[in-house]
């Protein structure tokens, strides 16, 4: 378990909902993953890798809604600007189910 925190250090991190508009091969990563492209409403477009290849096709990604932290700077990876991280669960080693809102979510809601 990891060190408790207060609840406004909770309120630091912003999670938002946001669909997978597009999903690219990432083969210059060292680990596999996807580029995603996702679309956050009001807040706009952004890129995201994600290890998630282990579990869905990218077919499957295209038009999923998820949650990610829209605040954390923006991460280099094998020259891709990572603008966001998209959540999920492990499962078991390097498998990762993505969270998900439920459908009616508004793009860019802030998840508390």
């Amino acid at each position: 378990m990891s060190a408790e925190i207060s609840y406004d250090d909770f309120l630091k991190v912003d999670m938002r909902v946001g669909k997978i508009i597009a999903v690219d091969q990432f083969p210059e990563a060292r680990k596999p993953a996807y580029k995603l492209t996702i679309d956050f409403g009001p807040l706009g477009i952004k890129q995201s890798s994600a290890q998630v290849t282990r579990r869905y096709d990218k077919d499957s990604l295209l038009g999923k809604l998820i949650v990610a932290v829209v605040n954390f700077p923006v991460k280099k990876i094998a020259g891709f600007k990572s603008e966001v991280l998209v959540l999920g669960s492990e499962t078991e080693p390097d498998v990762v189910v993505l969270l998900k809102p439920e459908n009616g979510s508004q793009l860019g809601s802030r998840v508390f």
